[in-house]
């Protein structure tokens, strides 16, 4: 099974590409989309969009993940990111992938056993457990492959996360 995993943003959105086969996980691509701030909102989302609809093409992922979003106490980037992560789902959507979604606490428990576990500790957990020979980078692709990795270790418990 290959899973694509999303942290979503409308700045950076970063993405993991998985595969999942006999209880082994090999990361196959990792990488971020950016769009610049001085771009207009519609563009911006349209830019994620057709990016991550070409990602989609390109390795024909099995199911989705995608990170939920936490509170953000700045208001005007709580809803931009908002839209990004829509526009993300519904290509997901388009492209009839089946869709799942976990929250920050869940994809840290998954990967490190630990719910409260800092971006150091995540990074050389993802980077030990697909043997890569250095920290992905940047963090919005890590995050993806954590997000990723959380999907392919939550396997049996799958239906409860689908949205």
């Amino acid at each position: 099974m290959i899973v694509l995993g999303i942290d979503p943003g409308i700045a950076l959105m970063g993405y993991g590409v998985v595969e999942f086969k006999s209880n082994r996980v090999k990361m196959i691509e990792y990488g971020v989309v950016s769009t610049s701030s001085k771009t207009r909102t519609t563009q911006r989302l349209k830019i994620l969009y057709d990016n991550l609809n070409d990602i989609i093409n390109e390795y024909k992922p099995d199911e989705f993940a995608i990170e939920e979003l936490f509170f953000n106490k700045n208001v005007k980037t709580a809803i931009e990111v908002g839209h990004a992560r829509g526009v993300q789902v519904l290509c997901a959507e388009n492209n009839n992938l089946p869709i799942y979604e976990y929250t920050p606490l869940q994809i840290k428990q998954a990967i490190t056993g630990y719910g409260r576990a800092d971006k150091k500790q995540m990074q050389l957990t993802v980077k030990t457990l697909l043997n890569l020979d250095k920290l992905p980078r940047p963090d919005d692709a890590a995050d993806a492959l954590a997000v990723s990795l959380c999907h392919c270790f939550s396997q049996r418990f799958k239906e409860e996360f689908r949205i």
